[in-house]
């Protein structure tokens, strides 16, 4: 007997000793989006993720998204943002004429952007680059998130998210501010995207 086949005889062993495998349960939570999910709880759990939260009107959205940037920050929005969600000073609209470098997104300091829904359980923004929400690089490079979210996009749970998503369109989820953490626990945010994320949920 070959050393391979030595081994691959012990490997047919050991599987035909091993215990069967234990039922996975399925029974998520799969009711129907029937309406608006959870306001409350997804503010809850977004606050969990050590994302400041704030609420607001459309009637106060410019206004708070004013107040959550720096003084003498420089911000970038998307070009269909609306209007009335836009801060009330200058700033940069990627794509107005043409799409910001990965160089230039990373001299802004602040992004505004809206979503495509909210998840109440995860405390998760999903954003699928429709409208208000710029491509993808637009809310990884600049080191502070704005994102707002209006009470008609959150569902209760995963399962309704992916009801409501388009698998085929470029989804980003975002759970609280970029962080990681190394061998030793220590806590790194801002790796793989934002290190600030502020959620601004309009009624």
């Amino acid at each position: 007997m070959t050393a391979r086949e030595e081994i691959l005889s012990r490997i047919r062993s050991a599987l035909a000793e091993a215990p069967a495998p234990e039922p996975v349960p399925r029974d998520y939570h799969r009711d129907a989006v029937s309406g608006p999910g959870d306001a409350e709880l997804f503010a809850h759990t977004v606050d969990d993720y050590r994302a400041q939260v704030f609420h607001a009107d459309e009637s106060t959205v410019s206004k708070i998204v004013t107040g959550l940037i720096a003084e003498g920050a420089r911000a970038v929005v998307p070009p269909d943002l609306p209007e009335s969600w836009r801060p009330r000073r200058d700033v940069v609209v990627d794509g107005a004429p043409a799409e910001l470098s990965t160089l230039e997104l990373d001299a802004l300091d602040v992004v505004v952007t809206g979503c495509t829904l909210g998840i109440a359980a995860t405390g998760t923004i999903v954003l699928d680059g429709g409208a208000g929400q710029g491509r993808r690089a637009l809310t990884l490079v600049p080191d502070h998130h704005i994102c707002i979210v209006r009470t008609d996009q959150i569902v209760d749970t995963v399962p309704q998210a992916f009801q409501t998503l388009d698998a085929t369109k470029p989804l980003t989820f975002i759970s609280g501010p970029s962080a990681t953490s190394d061998i030793e626990l220590n806590r790194v945010e801002g790796v793989h995207g934002p290190r600030t994320l502020d959620v601004v949920i309009v009624r």
